[in-house]
């Protein structure tokens, strides 16, 4: 059973410089997934909204990124396993997630 996570990250940044951002960061991030491989990651941007799937310890996550002006929301799909780990994985991502929009 797959557990759904949501963060919503604050800034200031306007909704083309949040994606701009987002775009560089987001492949940097494939290959630290832990248990992850880089090379199953991927990504679609409709406009300001990013689907993509990943594959962390032979579990594939998908989400879903929303780029809005003044904050960006992520919706996480974590099957099996990896959503048990739900708010680790959620705190790490709201981390890096301001980082990259700092």
């Amino acid at each position: 059973m797959a557990k759904t996570v949501s963060i919503t990250i604050p800034h200031q940044l306007g909704a083309a410089e949040a994606k701009r951002r987002l775009e560089d960061g987001l492949s940097q991030l494939a290959g630290q997934i832990p248990g992850g491989d880089a090379s199953r990651f991927s990504q679609h941007w409709a406009g300001d909204v990013l689907n993509f799937s990943a594959v962390a310890m032979g579990s594939t996550i998908t989400g879903i990124v929303q780029v809005l002006e003044d904050h960006v929301r992520l919706d996480l799909s974590l099957p099996g396993l990896l959503g048990m780990a739900a708010g680790k994985i959620k705190d790490e991502l709201n981390r890096r997630g301001q980082l990259l929009l700092k």
